[in-house]
């Protein structure tokens, strides 16, 4: 697509003052890394306002005026999984504990998008383990998930991403996750089915090796 002048002089202007509309930063989170002090920057800005001109849309109009802010806010938030480090999320919640019955943490939401359309996609997941000397703090199991969900992802990856991630900070007797999402690039688009779901699992450990404890786990995450 040919640039034309208006969207040259919009671009023009969105990199003499993209940082000076950058404004109302959030508050910074302690677990991300600091890469990036102003992320906000007039470049990011001014891709999404040629994205609103490829639409046939005016950026300069009253409504869109801020939109290129809005979403690049918006996209840094739901990628902060890129940007945050999982040691300071843990915070040394990791404990010594002779316990040896499984761990479950069910019905945790979570919100990604899919990296083939960058369409939402959400659901739930259930994080189970089997302790071989160390647990961890039940928040800490959905914060993992988070810190993986808030990337571009496809649920299978997603799933099995939370379950290698236990595996490496707890070295446990086994790891189950299973996740249940809506996808609205099956909902919105393509398809256009609005009550499919789809449910993938990961099993480390005795969860892969044992059929009543896995069965267990199903079980129980489901409401069984």
């Amino acid at each position: 697509m040919k640039s034309s002048p208006l969207f040259d002089s919009m671009l023009a202007e969105s990199l003499r003052n993209g940082h000076a509309r950058a404004n109302g930063h959030p508050t910074p989170n302690p677990a991300v890394k600091e890469q990036e002090k102003d992320v906000y920057d007039a470049e990011f800005e001014a891709l999404i306002e040629r994205i609103l001109v490829r639409l046939g849309e005016d950026p300069a109009r009253d409504g869109l005026v801020r939109t290129p802010l809005r979403v690049a806010q918006a996209l840094d938030e739901l990628t902060v999984g890129y940007r945050t480090d999982l040691a300071a999320v843990l915070n040394d919640a990791v404990f010594e504990d002779d316990g040896e019955e499984m761990v479950l943490v069910k019905d945790i939401e979570f919100y990604s998008l899919c990296e083939h359309h960058l369409l939402p996609f959400y659901g739930k997941v259930h994080i189970a383990y089997v302790p071989n000397g160390k647990i961890i703090g039940l928040s800490k199991l959905a914060r993992i998930a988070d810190v993986f969900a808030r990337r571009l992802q496809v649920q299978e990856r997603l799933t099995n991403q939370i379950a290698d991630a236990l595996e490496e900070l707890l070295a446990p007797r086994g790891v189950a996750v299973m996740a249940e999402a809506a996808h609205f690039c099956m909902m919105m688009r393509g398809v256009q089915k609005q009550n499919s779901t789809t449910v993938t699992t990961a099993m480390r450990g005795v969860f892969k090796e044992d059929t009543d404890l896995r069965r267990e786990f199903v079980s129980l995450a489901r409401g069984a």
